[in-house]
């Protein structure tokens, strides 16, 4: 059996390492990951204070983020899968002078028998849904991360089914790496890397090159990719927090532009982002001197978002963006065709209707309203048309019963048991009519003579 190694970072013997079971492979669980293991808890004169294994269930944490104690940290990274170790803890490495309840007393020494059962890359996912997972390769630098709007420059190797397909450096702005080629999944990731970090993600299609693949790279539909990446420099931009209204203003006017240069090569998607950043940077700025130009932003803005949906089809925040317009301006033209034809496209005709009569009184020369209004009037006639024929098709059915009615009431006998309403004998045996076949929901007769619903 091998002799104990000081695993410790400073060599002093805060952590002890020996191995009872090698491991398999040459890999070991990267900081981030979720560990799953067993464990036995002793103290150093043989006394148990837990076990995992007792309890047959394995247990997880979060390998460097000190979500256990710090020897635990340092030993499981240089673990291997289905590698077996004790781990001799000192107590400034365990749970120093205070201890833990009274089972660990201060100052202890602990030795625990691990063994790594397995882990689970990080997942760095918007959702914790694991589509974008990271294994840290090399740790960057610092304390700060790319924000939403930063300049990256970082080095790319990506890879499928073993072969790279994607292999070069690249500058982009977070959170419009489609520009460059870069897909959603880094995109998302590069604002959790540090300066210097290089990691390696396992993106899943949705966050890749979804149920299209890419043609340019040879990927199939469906693909889970994996990247290397390796953020190399960046440089952050101002938190709006940090801004003065001023300054708020000037930024708000770089997004329109942006996401006017984004609608008209028909990048919607990118063009939405921009128009939201306009409202949530000048939303809640109110000054003397710049409101109307505040004001006439966000009305832009809304506007702007208002055509957007209506372009990939997302009527209802296209009509909630619309009305937002007409809060700010009642008798914005634009805001009212816009939501009419969101209205529309919802089914909402009259409306939608009321939207673009009020559009030609306000400009009544707008022959796009007038079309507009022209097919509203077209899907009130054939939803009036559909209504009556629903309703013809009903009294129809009622006349039958009644019919169907008078019918039963001519075959009773004219004796005194039925003149009260009872039921004669053959009224008891006679076969159901075929109108009663077809319809056996049909009132019928009670024994008062009234009719009642089966």
């Amino acid at each position: 059996m091998p002799e104990p190694i000081d695993i410790s970072p400073n060599e002093d013997n805060g952590v002890l390492k020996e191995i009872l079971q090698e491991g398999q492979g040459d890999e070991y669980p990267p900081p981030g990951s979720k560990v799953k293991v067993h464990y036995t808890g002793t103290l150093t004169d043989g006394t148990k204070f837990d076990s995992s294994r007792d309890r047959n269930e394995p247990f997880e944490f979060d390998l460097g983020k000190g979500s256990v104690i710090k020897a635990w940290d340092i030993g499981v990274a240089t673990m291997k899968k289905g590698e077996r170790a004790m781990l001799t803890c000192a107590s400034e490495y365990a749970y120093g002078k205070s201890g833990s309840g009274p089972t660990i007393p201060p100052d202890a020494t602990l030795k625990f028998d691990v063994e790594v059962i397995g882990w689970k890359c990080e997942d760095i996912s918007p959702k914790k849904d694991g589509s974008i997972e990271r294994q840290l390769i090399t740790a960057g630098e610092g304390y700060t991360y790319p924000n939403d709007g930063a300049t990256v420059e970082v080095s790319l190797v990506g890879k499928h089914d073993g072969k790279e397909f994607d292999v070069r450096d690249v500058t982009f702005t977070v959170g419009e790496g489609s520009e460059q080629n870069v897909i959603l999944g880094i995109d998302k990731a590069i604002e959790k890397f540090k300066k210097g970090e290089t990691s390696k993600l396992i993106i899943k299609p949705h966050y890749a090159f979804g149920s299209q693949g890419s043609t340019e790279f040879n990927i199939p539909p469906n693909a889970t990719v994996e990247y290397t990446v390796t953020l190399k420099e960046f440089e952050r931009v101002k938190e709006s927090w940090a801004l003065d209204t001023k300054e708020r203003v000037e930024q708000a006017k770089i997004f329109k532009e942006k996401g006017t240069g984004y609608f008209k090569v028909s990048k919607f998607k990118l063009a939405i982002k921009m128009y939201k950043k306009i409202i949530d940077y000048l939303d809640s700025q109110k000054d003397d001197d710049l409101q109307k130009e505040i004001d006439a932003l966000i009305l832009a803005a809304h506007l702007n978002l208002s055509l957007c949906y209506l372009k990939i089809e997302d009527n209802f925040e296209a009509k909630t963006s619309a009305t937002a317009a007409l809060a700010i301006d009642a008798d914005n033209v634009k805001a009212l065709f816009r939501r009419g034809q969101a209205l529309l496209k919802l089914g909402e005709p009259k409306d939608a209707s009321n939207d673009f009569s009020q559009c030609l009184k306000l400009d009544p020369e707008n022959s796009a309203a007038k079309t507009q209004q022209a097919l509203c009037a077209k899907t009130l006639k054939e939803q009036l048309q559909r209504e009556k024929k629903v309703y013809a098709n009903m009294f129809d059915k009622f006349a039958k019963m009644d019919a169907q009615r008078e019918e039963i009431e001519k075959k009773k006998e004219p004796n005194v048991m039925s003149s009260v309403g009872e039921w004669g004998k053959e009224d008891r045996e006679r076969e159901p009519s075929e109108f009663e076949k077809e319809n056996p929901n049909i009132l019928l007769l009670n024994g008062s003579g009234e009719f009642k619903d089966m």
